[in-house]
């Protein structure tokens, strides 16, 4: 095997099913960290934890090639203040306590990659947002990120390299947000979403778990890194592109005062489809990392199966 050990914290969603699957195969074992018990499957194996307080699971954290940290409640919720402190509470104390297990191990992980969100950067229409030059936006869901990123960085792990992955959009089939627009497509109200003009920041579910081993095996990269598609699209352009690569000529396009009625009946918040995420990943490019589906075309025609 390539790998010894991979732990996933929070690994029983969506993404974390993609990365255990991915590294499966190529790891001695994965190690999902979870608050509910489930059956072995081959070598991924789940471990109970409560994301709160210290226990047994810290031990498995030594001679770990990667640890990959998901933690986080669904962001697709009315911000109400409970909503929000669960939204902050998810993130930050998970994320503390994992910094506290590393900081008193003798053999500690190799490499803590912390998921946190693309959406850190502001609005933008005029000019993408990386790395270096991407300016940090105002709002709850910003606060949220940057105290995210706090949390992760405030403890000093010398002999773990951390990494900030702020993540788009993941597309994939079983979950997420592609699902929920391919219904729409399907029952023809695939069309764009307000203006259509705001920034879609996107990867691929294969190309959001190839980056994460490509981070793996290059030690010289830390700090942040965006993990998004090189070209993003604007919403017109990638609710167009679900509706090609699934043969549905025609879409209803829906006005902002739709969706504002439509996000309080399903209790969610407009920001998450009005909000303009145009996300440069300038670190893994210049890396040397090549993305598998660089265009949205390519992206849609994978998921539909015409590629």
């Amino acid at each position: 095997m390539k790998y010894g050990k991979i732990v996933l914290a929070g690994g029983n969603g969506y993404l974390g099913n993609v990365l255990a699957k991915h590294f499966s195969s190529l790891a001695n074992e994965v190690i999902i960290l979870a608050r509910k018990p489930k059956a072995d499957n081959g070598n991924i194996k789940t471990l109970l934890w409560d994301g709160k307080t210290m226990g047994d699971w810290a031990n498995n954290l030594s001679g770990t090639d990667l640890l990959v940290n998901l933690c986080g409640k669904n962001v697709n919720c009315r911000y109400t203040e409970k909503n929000k402190k669960e939204i902050f509470d998810s993130r930050l104390i998970p994320t503390r306590l994992l910094g506290e297990a590393i900081k008193e191990m003798e053999n500690p992980p190799k490499l803590w990659i912390n998921i946190t969100s693309a959406t850190i950067y502001r609005h933008a229409e005029d000019s993408p947002q990386d790395e270096f030059t991407g300016e940090i936006g105002a709002g709850f869901s910003i606060e949220v990120c940057k105290a995210w990123e706090n949390s992760f960085f405030e403890n000093e792990t010398p002999h773990t390299r951390k990494i900030a992955l702020r993540m788009g959009i993941v597309l994939g089939l079983k979950d997420g947000a592609f699902p929920r627009l391919l219904n729409l497509v399907k029952l023809g109200m695939g069309g764009k979403q307000a203006n259509g003009e705001q920034y879609m920041s996107w990867i691929h579910e294969d190309d959001a778990a190839r980056s994460m081993e490509w981070l793996l095996n290059h030690p010289e990269i830390n700090g942040v890194v965006n993990c998004t598609a090189p070209n993003a699209v604007k919403n017109d352009v990638f609710m167009l592109s679900i509706r090609k690569a699934y043969g549905r000529n025609f879409g209803l396009p829906a006005p902002a005062w739709l969706l504002a009625i439509g996000a309080k009946i399903i209790g969610t918040e407009t920001e998450l489809i009005l909000k303009s995420r145009w996300v440069k990943p300038v670190v893994l490019l210049n890396s040397g990392f090549e993305f598998k589906y660089g265009e949205v075309g390519e992206a849609m025609e994978a998921l539909s199966g015409k590629r």
